[in-house]
């Protein structure tokens, strides 16, 4: 009977369209409003999960169309499996064609929330249960310098200490930018984030640029092209500052090339980017190698947000941590939102699953 109640009974999946307050610009290119995909996975004991993936185009070039199309292919080989064997059902995931980060994501922590609520433990003990809370950073998109400060110093009244601001599109605006948001209040933690907008020569000259006005990022992420790893090498032994790699830790394959050559000191893991699974193998492939861990996301509701809080307390050890995402939203979609003062995502109050799920389905 218990092995009967794990088993999955029922897959569906819908788009999630939301609206934004306002666009999101990156040097990719900017986003002003959220086309993600849902998906709720039932047990046959009546348990039920949810999970979001979020395409991003700007980012890598998936879109909702094709996140969907992979949750339909996928859904018949998901039913009358059992959620407890949840890894054997990741796995047997990764192995199906096409291939969808956001779509991989949107099922893999829908399995694991509807497991978890059947097991009666949060989601974050599956992962260790490491840390019970979690804080974020906010972000700065590409924006003038005027309003940086205003965006700063609003963070700051929040309570959050750390900033992460967008880089990469215009040398000279994004020094301006830079300054106005570390002058907008004391004891701020800046972050950088390129995109792959700069080559290793811009980036080194924004991070000397910016040492000569006193400032020092605590970290530069993505300060090259995915594929340069020579580049982002350069960065991080010229520059000054630690480098974390976004988009050329695509994969595991990908982050032990970073881990052999040395390339970065930091991975930014996003599980939207190719399914809990692989991002939880990827985090024991930088912790071996001795990199730093990130967390972080594309553009997404509470509900994936919260379940990225829970693998990076879980696991614990992640020194940044990037998911303010659900600030950006002018509507939250989902209950049981577990962001609060401070950037701080307080995971204790959660009983089973996620503890996060959608108003309506």
């Amino acid at each position: 009977m218990k092995a009967a109640a794990s088993r999955i009974a029922a897959v569906d999946f819908r788009p999630l369209d939301l609206p934004m307050r306002e666009p999101f610009p990156i040097a990719g290119g900017s986003q002003d409003r959220v086309r993600n995909v849902l998906a709720r996975v039932r047990l046959a004991g009546g348990a039920a999960g949810f999970g979001e993936g979020a395409p991003m185009p700007a980012y890598n070039g998936e879109t909702q169309a094709e996140a969907l199309a992979a949750l339909r292919a996928w859904r018949p080989r998901l039913l009358g499996s059992d959620a407890a064997r949840w890894r054997r059902v990741l796995e047997d995931l990764e192995r199906l064609q096409p291939r969808s980060g956001a779509a991989a994501a949107a099922l893999g922590m829908a399995v694991l929330d509807a497991w978890t609520r059947h097991a009666g433990i949060p989601l974050r003990v599956l992962f260790g249960g490491a840390q019970d809370r979690v804080g974020t950073d906010v972000t700065i998109p590409l924006v003038p310098p005027e309003r940086a400060r205003q965006a700063a110093r609003r963070i700051a009244r929040m309570g959050v200490r750390t900033i992460k601001i967008k880089v990469g599109r215009d040398l000279d605006q994004d020094e301006a930018r830079v300054r106005a948001a570390a002058g907008a209040a004391a004891g701020l933690r800046l972050m950088l984030d390129a995109n792959q907008g700069y080559e290793p020569e811009q980036s080194l000259r924004l991070l000397r640029r910016l040492r000569r006005a006193g400032v020092v990022p605590a970290l530069f992420e993505q300060p090259a092209r995915a594929r340069d790893l020579a580049g982002l090498a350069r960065v991080a032994r010229l520059g000054g500052v630690p480098v974390a790699a976004d988009e050329s830790a695509d994969g595991r394959a990908a982050v032990l090339r970073l881990a052999q050559t040395r390339a970065v000191q930091v991975v930014n893991i996003k599980l939207t980017k190719y399914g809990i699974l692989e991002a939880w193998d990827i985090a024991a492939i930088a912790r071996g190698a001795g990199l730093g861990l990130m967390i972080g996301g594309n553009v997404e509701s509470s509900l994936a947000m919260a379940a990225a809080a829970h693998f990076a307390a879980g696991l614990g050890g992640f020194a940044f941590v990037d998911l303010d995402t659900p600030l950006w939203l002018s509507r939250d979609p989902m209950r049981g939102t577990l962001l609060g003062r401070g950037g701080i995502y307080r995971l204790d109050s959660v009983r089973s699953g996620i503890g996060v799920r959608p108003r309506v389905f």
